[in-house]
């Protein structure tokens, strides 16, 4: 777990790129910090493997503070992840990814073999690890660079802009793999970007900071679409934060209907929707009423046992007749519909859940807030005593003389403090 408490940073100009930053990553969880430019996103990251030192508060990995390590050893325990890879040129795909061990003095067998393992792990042909970074794709080469972070197994990665140098489709692409490759792993994950929508997709936890460095709001992707904190939130967020929060709604409570089914189109009549289906009962379009022997698109599907209300209003907007058609997840035949109308009936009630769930708790705030009001009230009407003298003296032994003293001398170098062994790996 990393913990930034009070953390601040400025540099020599004069310039504040984070305020005042308390946030905690999770333990083996994605956590996403996004925000506008000018936001402080890459100085928080730079950070945590300290690349740049805070100006004031404390960064703890676990409760230890990382300046209480040494900076290679620290570095060397998390990965780095930047775009378009930051792979070395002049090394072949097996040299970049065994960069890491070999500083950690690892054989040459043993980190050939973690290279190519990396590459199974990360999609790509084995082949391809004598080849140069420039004869690679775009996410071919973003995939070396994830294989290179995990090199060395580390227990954090750090991830600024990983997926922005690639087009939308292989991004999505690279957004489903590191995923899958997260459910495998379980790494403690602090990833930045600038594209909220990336942000909702792979964080478990979103920090969204404004320019200026101050976080604005941190909760889980959810809460953000669900409860902007103010304007600005809202903003960032999106105008169709509605429609992209029905994707953390299951699709699994919707009844499903029947409609007519027919695997001979030609068997096709009348003006009812007709759904088409194969020799498998795997859909296949719907019939055309206006003109027997042709066929419509079927438009997208929906598996109610793994997709959200999202996808199955997709579904059912992409329909003809706007009713979207269930498949079952393993064999993909023919479940059933629903219809549009039934889906936002379906968001309207969960809508009034989020209501209600957010009037609870702010009448369970306003009750506290009342009730610390009312202790205050009564320990101010006790007697009157007259406040004690202000100490003509230091006590050395005050908790708080203490702190202004350590205060006061220079900081340590830790990459010059003697004792700290690099091959001390945290557990």
């Amino acid at each position: 777990m990393i913990e930034f408490e009070s953390v601040g940073k400025t540099f020599r100009d004069g310039t504040a790129a984070v305020v005042d930053l308390s946030l905690t990553a999770p333990s083996d969880k994605i956590t996403v910090i996004v925000g506008p430019s000018g936001c402080g996103k890459t100085t928080t990251l730079r950070m945590v493997n300290r690349m740049i030192e805070p100006t004031s508060g404390a960064i703890t990995w676990d409760g230890s503070p990382l300046n209480s390590m040494r900076k290679t050893t620290l570095r060397r325990q998390m990965g780095y992840v930047i775009q378009s890879g930051g792979l070395f040129p002049h090394r072949s795909v097996l040299d970049n990814i065994g960069t890491v061990p070999g500083l950690l003095g690892w054989s040459k067998a043993k980190t050939q073999q973690r290279a190519l393992e990396l590459l199974d792990a990360v999609g790509l042909d084995r082949k391809l690890g004598q080849r140069y970074p420039a004869q690679l794709s775009g996410g071919q080469q973003q995939r070396v660079g994830v294989a290179r972070a995990l090199a060395a197994d580390p227990l954090v990665m750090l991830m600024d802009e990983p997926f922005s140098a690639v087009d939308p489709v292989v991004r999505s692409e690279l957004h489903e793999f590191f995923l899958g490759l997260q459910r495998e792993l379980s790494k403690t994950i602090i990833l930045i970007t600038h594209d909220i929508d990336e942000a909702v997709k792979l964080g478990d936890q979103v920090a969204i900071l404004r320019v200026g460095g101050h976080l604005a709001q941190v909760g889980t992707p959810q809460e953000l679409l669900d409860e902007p904190a103010d304007a600005f939130v809202e903003g960032f967020v999106g105008r169709d934060r509605g429609y992209r929060s029905l994707q953390f709604l299951p699709a699994g409570n919707l009844g499903l209907e029947r409609v007519k089914v027919v695997r001979d189109l030609e068997a096709a009549r009348g003006h009812e929707p007709t759904l088409v289906v194969d020799a498998d009962a795997r859909p296949v379009g719907w019939a055309d009423p206006e003109h027997p022997g042709q066929i419509f698109a079927l438009g997208s599907t929906f598996s109610p046992e793994s997709d959200t209300l999202r996808v199955a209003l997709d579904s059912a907007l992409t329909s003809p007749f706007g009713l979207a058609v269930a498949v079952d997840r393993g064999t993909g035949r023919y479940a059933g519909v629903v219809s549009a109308q039934t889906i936002l009936g379906q968001v309207t009630e969960a809508r009034a859940s989020v209501v209600e769930s957010i009037s609870v708790r702010a009448a369970e705030a306003d009750r506290e807030a009342a009730g610390g009001a009312t202790a205050i009230t009564s320990t101010s009407t006790g007697p009157e005593t007259e406040p004690p003298h202000a100490p003509t003296t230091l006590d050395e032994t005050d908790p708080a003389v203490l702190v202004e003293q350590d205060d006061l001398e220079p900081p340590v170098d830790q990459d010059a403090a003697p004792g700290a062994a690099d091959s001390e790996r945290r557990t």
